[in-house]
């Protein structure tokens, strides 16, 4: 009876197809195929890149193959790199290309001095740049100096060698996580981690280490983070380089994380959220512990970036600043990363990334057993380190101590406070959020803020420009201790000259910040910042 029905299909089967030809048949299958993979790329775009942008991209790439269009659109293009480079392709001319027959011996240091008089003056003049007080030639900048000199030579690859640049490491490691926790009940008491080049870095291994632990765990293979639009851009890099699907969701309307916005996005390949203690643009702490109970609830990482307060917050706190959860005493929090070098004082390229416990640290190592250099592995992104600048952060630390810092906070938590006041006083300008520790961010409705900020960057400041809102920011350190009254007199002197002669400044920035912010292509945009990239280095 079975094999009759089987018999009387097949024959449907066959006399419904008889009527097409033998290659249609063929074909239409592996046309489907293609039609559908068209189909889920589309998909993947639009889920991507949101329905505008995507329409948009597809509109722009489709006029770009107007004869002429891209041509035009390149020129254009140009034109703005060139003005973004402001003549640093004339400043090329003179050098050095190839090595000198002879060389300049003991000569080269007054090369170098002679070449440091034509940097600019940031002595005070600098939004962050340069956490460090005082003059560069005395105090803690000698020590510093010094410090790193003294291990110049030393390389925490060969560990056996150096030993006393990997017990640097370990010390300046363990402080940093005492910092931030790691002796309170709450942690668990198996905080880890390593010294990395910067916050970039540590964001990086803390990312990789979190896809490779979530894929051992729970087996996800195309695995999804979620990050507030305040984010740093370093999740976006990690995103690139390890191959991550990056969801990005609209900060609430305190500029925080909106907790409940990055719940909506959670599914089944969601690996890691993200949370800053503070935020690069706003200086607004997240809420870390709501962030917390979201992600032991679902399962997966969170990362807490304190890449910036990691030597601010637990001081401030002390003082008495109303400063919420931020670090490992949050149930929840897989990870964190920590610039030494910013306001932990210690020379640039230092930082720490630090994890809840050794079984997730893990998959940041990189080992190889089949290299006929022999057995290899490594912690971090680079084999060979520096081990003068692990020498310099422990030194840093070590010299300074819990009461050096505490005063440091004392002082830049001071002139914030100042700053934000001086700044309120000035009635065309607004505060960017609440700010919660030296990171202050401004804007206007009132006259164009980048046009105010081309103004106080011809008297000297180097402030940064953010958009969304459009506003610029300055992040206050020692530096700023001595002349924060003179800022705010330029401030304040700049508005008025914007206000009183509105309108772009001579070789002035703000046409093209304005103009970027406003451009629907962000695929342009991501042009334009390549091409420049692609031309300065």
């Amino acid at each position: 009876m079975e094999f009759s029905s089987f018999s009387h299909m097949r024959a449907a089967a066959n006399s419904f197809l008889s009527q097409y030809e033998p290659l249609t048949l063929v074909f239409a299958p592996l046309l489907a195929v293609v039609i559908a993979r068209l189909i889920q790329r589309l998909v993947d775009v639009v889920n991507e890149k949101g329905v505008k942008a995507a329409v948009l991209g597809f509109l722009i790439g489709s006029a770009k193959l107007v004869p002429g269009v891209k041509r035009y659109i390149d020129a254009e293009k140009q034109k703005v790199v060139d003005k973004l480079q402001s003549g640093s392709k004339s400043k090329r001319d003179g050098w050095i290309t190839d090595l000198p027959r002879t060389g300049l011996g003991e000569g080269v240091i007054e090369k170098m001095k002679e070449e440091k008089r034509n940097d600019v003056v940031w002595q005070g003049k600098c939004s962050g740049t340069v956490y460090i007080g005082g003059s560069e030639s005395e105090g803690h900048f000698t020590l510093i100096n010094e410090a790193c000199s003294m291990f110049a030579h030393t390389n925490p690859l060969h560990m056996d060698v150096f030993q006393s640049v990997a017990r640097f490491e370990g010390e300046v490691v363990a402080m940093t996580a005492t910092l931030l926790g790691s002796k309170e009940k709450a942690s668990g008491g198996r905080i880890c981690g390593n010294m990395t080049s910067g916050g970039t870095e540590s964001i990086l291994l803390a990312v990789k280490s979190s896809r490779d632990y979530m894929k051992a765990k729970r087996g996800i293979t195309r695995p999804e983070m979620i990050i507030p639009e305040s984010a740093h851009s370093a999740y976006d890099k990690a995103a690139q380089y390890f191959n991550i699907k990056l969801v990005r969701v609209p900060v609430n309307k305190e500029f925080q994380a909106d907790v409940k916005g990055i719940r909506r996005r959670i599914n089944k390949n969601t690996i890691l959220i993200v949370g800053s203690s503070p935020g690069f643009p706003h200086g607004i702490i997240d809420p870390i512990e709501e962030l917390g109970e979201l992600a032991s609830s679902f399962g997966i990482c969170f990362h807490v970036d304190l890449c910036l307060g990691g030597f601010v917050l637990p001081f401030a706190r002390k003082l008495g600043y109303p400063i919420p959860p931020f670090d490992f005493s949050v149930e929840g929090v897989t990870s964190i990363s920590v610039d030494v070098h910013k306001y932990g004082l210690a020379p640039k390229g230092t930082s720490v990334v630090l994890y809840r416990n050794h079984d997730i640290r893990k998959h940041q190592f990189v080992a190889v057993t089949e290299w006929s250099g022999g057995l290899y592995v490594s912690p971090t992104i680079a084999g060979s380190r520096p081990g003068s600048l692990i020498a310099g952060a422990w030194a840093a630390m070590v010299s300074l101590g819990q009461e050096g810092y505490l005063n440091n906070t004392r002082e830049i938590m001071e002139v914030s406070k100042k700053l934000q006041k001086g700044i309120k006083d000035i009635p065309e300008l607004f505060i960017i959020g609440r700010p919660d520790m030296t990171i202050v961010a401004l804007g206007s409705d009132v006259v164009d803020i980048f046009e105010v900020n081309d103004i106080l960057s011809s008297k000297g400041w180097h402030l940064n420009a953010l958009q969304r809102p459009n506003s610029i920011h300055i992040c206050v350190t020692l530096q700023h201790v001595p002349v924060i009254e003179d800022f705010l007199s330029d401030l304040k002197e700049s508005v008025q000259t914007v206000k009183q002669n509105p309108g772009p400044v001579n070789g002035g920035l703000a046409p093209i910040y304005g103009a970027a912010g406003k451009m629907p292509d962000r695929g342009m945009v991501q042009e334009l910042l390549v091409n420049f990239m692609d031309s300065s280095c």
